[in-house]
């Protein structure tokens, strides 16, 4: 099966780098509140893509169905973004000592809840993830390679991307909690108010591309 593993790596590799709001959300979640929220946050995000997977694969025509619908649930992932851009640029505080030290905000439970779902909603209303994965479960039906044995083949293919989308998303996570340590209050109060802004033009895009193309 090495034709579907080096596939999943590709696509694994593809989706990682893929420049979205994820990326940066990531990297925001690890720099203001460690790497524990990073991971949780990045939990979500992997949740998410294996629903999408799931759905993809096991209830086509839900999925499609979701697809016919992705003007709106682009437009209600938008407002997630801006809303998100906008609390981060605006409300969003940073803890320091009397030392001008940044101190970690403890975590509770609802608030990694919170976490989790942020990551599950922010990559679950992108409608080019269910095109990303629309498309290639299309391609993979086609795949020459999986004629022998199609559903260990689609299963080795996704199962292989979802595990090194996962990887370097946790690998994002650990390079943002050791540039944190490097970084002053001030440095981190720029970081959220550009994060914010990268989130709410990410939200504006996304929601003019939707209603601009909606027809495509």
């Amino acid at each position: 099966m090495y034709p579907a593993l080096i596939k999943g790596i590709a696509l694994g590799l593809l989706l990682s780098i893929s420049v979205g709001p994820v990326i940066f959300a990531i990297i925001k979640q690890s720099i203001n509140n460690g790497h524990k929220a990073g991971y949780i946050f990045v939990a979500g995000v992997s949740a998410s893509d294996i629903t999408l997977v799931l759905v993809c694969n096991l209830f086509t025509a839900l999925f499609e169905t979701a697809l016919n619908h992705r003007t709106s649930i682009a437009v209600i992932g938008s407002c997630f973004l801006v809303a998100v851009g906008i609390y981060t640029l605006f409300f969003k505080k940073l803890t320091t000592d009397e030392e001008n030290n940044v101190v970690d905000k403890k975590m509770r439970k609802r608030d990694l809840v919170g976490i989790f779902i942020s990551g599950y909603l922010m990559n679950i209303l992108n409608p080019a993830v269910f095109i990303f994965w629309l498309a290639w479960t299309t391609a993979i039906l086609g795949d020459a390679a999986a004629a022998a044995s199609p559903l260990q083949y689609k299963i080795t293919v996704f199962a292989t991307c979802l595990i090194v989308v996962a990887i370097t998303d946790i690998a994002k996570v650990m390079l943002a909690g050791k540039i944190r340590s490097k970084l002053t209050p001030y440095t981190l109060r720029l970081i959220n108010k550009l994060s914010g802004i990268i989130l709410i033009a990410f939200g504006i895009a996304l929601c003019w591309g939707a209603i601009a193309f909606k027809d495509l």
